[in-house]
This record gives structure tokens, sequence and C-alpha cells, in this order.
């Protein structure tokens, strides 16, 4: 069974920064892309961030583009997303998500992602 748990949301004054952390278990991991994705309140959920399994390669969304860092621990089984300069827009829920081994497809697309956390809240206030 495959269990992904976000940890580090919180409350954060506009500016401030926040690690969130995802530890995956039940799956290989380490040939498993991952994503992390946010909706907030009356919104669709979106993209954010992703790493690839295959070369490490980091895709973000214009929205976190040079505020964020995604980066993976494969021997740990963990997934962390950095974000710098936060503002009142980042406020929402943000999920950890991943694929199914060895895939190969978009990673900005949710749809894509066969496995998703619970959550973790992270609102900034102005």
């Amino acid at each position: 069974q495959v269990q992904l748990v976000e940890s580090g949301g919180g409350l954060v004054h506009t500016g401030g920064s926040l690690r969130l952390s995802c530890l995956a278990s039940g799956l290989t991991f380490s040939t498993n892309d991952m994503g992390w994705f946010r909706q907030a309140p009356g919104t669709e959920r979106e993209f954010v961030a992703a790493i690839t399994w295959r070369n490490e390669y980091r895709a973000y969304a214009d929205s976190v583009k040079g505020r964020a860092t995604i980066s993976r621990a494969n021997a740990k089984f963990t997934v962390d997303l950095q974000i710098d300069s936060l503002k009142p827009e980042d406020t929402a829920v943000y999920y950890c998500a991943a694929t199914k081994s060895l895939a190969d497809v978009n990673i900005y697309s949710e749809d894509n992602y066969s496995y998703w956390g619970q959550g973790t809240q992270v609102t900034v206030s102005s």
C-alpha cells in the first residue's frame, strides 16, 4: 500500500520561508517521478514543482520559479519543497504526488500521478 505523508506546513508571514517534506512508503521511490501540487479555496489543484526519477530534472510552475526548490533523497524516501519569499497567494493545501514506477510522462499534469498524499496546509499572512 502506497502512502505519501506531507509535513512542514503552517502559518508564515509574507516574505518568510517554508520547507515541506513528503515521506513515501510502499513504492520503489527511486523510479517514481515526484511532484508537488497545491489547491487554494475555490480553485482547481495546480502544479507547483516536480522532480523526475531518471535524471532528477526539476520543473517549476511560473508562479514559484526562482522562489522554490524541489529535491529528493532516494535513500530516505523523501521529497522536499522549499519555498522562499512566500506571498499570500501561496496560501493553499499542498499535496505530494507520485507517478507509477518507471513512468515517462508529462510531469506537469496531475492526471499522470497515481498516488497522492492527504495534503498539508500552508497559510501566508499579509
